[in-house]
């Protein structure tokens, strides 16, 4: 029987519909898989007082009612410290929730506790010079990917149910894809980001790391929608991302990125990629092969964008104490605070070309297919940070430029038993699409349903 706390939201909301299973005992699970993994994963900065008590009054009707849930330090939280992984926010505790927060609160979850990011969320390793270096609990020696690499830990090893991350250069889908999880980047300006601290102002997402794709869509169904006080929401209508999500993907027109700057990349991620779109054959999509090498270019400008937009953000802590930042955050706000007018204004110039190119592109396809990550996890020890965002961000970045929504979902293994993300991306607002293919792939594979090893200690 699987254990309550690897159960999905879904599985764990109609057992205590039903009556065999209560909220105190699935958060106690959690709870209990933090106190046992966290020493080791530190997949948590702060960790909540859980009274089991209290979730016996939780009304059941709530759609997240009594489902244990996991939250970035880089999302404001009343009365709970903030830290955002900085020195700078490590005694700030906010008065009110972040917009995305209060919305899970007001669906009945339970806030376990906020997850360790990467510094200020620019970096993609969650090696934090100032709360530790976060662990992958598939190998610790390696790295679980960034910035959101505590929230997809703690996925991965049953400490939550679900979490938010953010992404601005892939930092969900980066870690989903390393820790062998599910995570959903949205359209740019379908969740507020209104009480999260920003790095990219232009290229900030927020979304879910679940376990399997559908809890995916019912996180995004709760934090969804307009928000009339943040100036970056976009208001486009909601989907009910339950509606369709078992309806497959028989008659799909489908691509297959190759090209020179795709395969460059690990032989067995590859061959990973190769099999999914083999099992996208096999439910009934049409899958064409097309050179994508254009997205290097997409790739190259949202590199340049993040780091000046965060200078911009950072501008008054990095003249006052530069010293409080860890070397590669510095030194990569530095170069941001560096780059001319032209740099930036070219960058943006090719955001609006690739927008208007992939527009062009999902006319024709519904779906793209590609690697979440050039590689698997790398080792902690001996590699540069900002060397590993620049190779981890290569397929994930070129879609927070161009803000189209975008899905990680596990597609395999490497011969050392590393996750490998499949990415699944369509038009802007077809979060429906994505989440519809991404479950007629799960449930044709068991990918989502493996478990680190340390998990089950």
């Amino acid at each position: 029987m699987t254990l309550p706390n690897f159960l999905s939201i879904f599985e764990a909301f109609n057992l205590m519909q039903a009556g065999k299973l209560s909220p105190d005992v699935l958060a106690e699970a959690c709870s209990n898989q933090i106190e046992n993994l966290n020493p080791k994963l530190n997949a948590f900065i702060t960790v909540m007082d859980i009274n089991p008590g209290d979730l016996q009054k939780e009304s059941l009707a709530k759609p997240l009612a009594g489902i244990p849930i996991a939250i970035k330090d880089l999302f404001e939280t009343r009365g709970i410290r903030t830290t955002a992984g900085s020195r700078f926010f490590e005694n700030y505790i906010p008065t009110e929730d972040a917009v995305v927060v209060r919305k899970l609160k007001a669906a009945g979850a339970i806030i376990m506790g906020k997850t360790n990011t990467h510094e200020l969320a620019l970096g993609v390793t969650t090696v934090n010079p100032h709360y530790g270096a976060c662990h992958n609990p598939w190998d610790q020696n390696r790295i679980p990917g960034g910035s959101s690499g505590g929230s997809a830990v703690a996925i991965a090893t049953g400490m939550a149910l679900g979490a938010l991350g953010t992404d601005t250069g892939g930092s969900i889908r980066i870690p989903a894809s390393l820790c062998g999880v599910t995570g959903l980047k949205p359209t740019f300006g379908r969740v507020s980001m209104r009480g999260v601290f920003p790095l990219s102002w232009n290229l900030d997402h927020i979304g879910p790391l679940t376990r399997t794709v559908t809890d995916a869509g019912l996180i995004l169904q709760i934090i969804a929608g307009y928000d009339p006080d943040d100036p970056y929401s976009i208001n486009h209508p909601v989907d009910d991302y339950s509606e369709d999500i078992e309806n497959g993907i028989k008659d799909q027109q489908v691509a297959l990125a190759v090209g020179d700057y795709v395969t460059d990349a690990d032989p067995e991620v590859l061959d990973a990629v190769n099999q999914a779109a083999h099992a996208f054959e096999k439910l009934g999509a049409r899958v064409e092969k097309v050179d994508m090498s254009f997205l290097q270019a997409a790739a190259l400008a949202n590199s340049l964008m993040i780091p000046a937009d965060g200078a911009a953000y950072h501008r008054q802590r990095l003249a006052e104490h530069p010293d409080w930042f860890g070397t590669d955050v510095r030194q990569r706000l530095e170069m941001g605070r560096n780059l001319t007018s032209t740099d930036y204004i070219m960058a943006r110039h090719t955001q609006t070309e690739v927008k208007h190119r992939l527009g062009k592109f999902f006319e024709q396809y519904d779906l793209l297919l590609l690697p979440s990550t050039p590689i698997p996890a790398p080792l902690i020890e001996g590699n540069d940070a900002i060397e590993q965002a620049r190779r981890l961000t290569r397929f994930t970045s070129p879609f927070n430029l161009t803000g189209l929504p975008a899905l990680s979902i596990p597609c395999g293994f490497t011969k050392d038993g590393l996750p490998i993300g499949l990415q699944i991306v369509s038009r802007a607002w077809n979060e429906t699409g994505v989440l519809r293919a991404g479950r007629a792939y799960e449930l044709e594979t068991d990918w989502s349903g493996r478990r680190p090893p340390i998990s089950q200690i």
